[in-house]
């Protein structure tokens, strides 16, 4: 049986509701739902901190909409995103192959769209 996760804060003893992940190539932070397992390079972080969560100047934070709870659903799309953001900053990942003569020239950007208009 695990424990229960804290909050990532220093001294706050409570428990942690989402997983704050950052995008540093795109200076993006995402604040989703608390990660299945605690990765090194992401905070767990307890619902007060993840509401309260602010960038830098010039960085843009993707949050949760919502309450935030244990995840009850492995297909959430945030959860995708975050788990999506923390597997690409993973230090031991081998580079992708370069993409061949791409638009952009940039491999991996995110992008924030907004909900389609019915």
């Amino acid at each position: 049986m695990s424990s229960v996760r804290k909050c990532s804060r220093t001294g706050c003893l409570q428990p942690a509701v989402a997983t704050l992940t950052y995008a540093y190539s795109d200076s993006t932070a995402v604040v989703g739902p608390l990660a299945t397992a605690s990765e090194p390079h992401s905070y767990d972080l307890c619902e007060e901190h993840a509401l309260r969560l602010t960038a830098p100047k010039g960085w843009e934070v993707v949050r949760h909409e919502g309450s935030f709870a244990a995840p009850d659903r492995s297909d959430d799309e945030l959860t995708a995103l975050a788990e999506a953001v923390r597997e690409a900053g993973r230090p031991d990942r081998s580079p992708p192959p370069p993409e061949p003569d791409g638009p952009s020239g940039r491999r991996g950007h995110l992008r924030v769209l907004p909900d389609p208009i019915p």
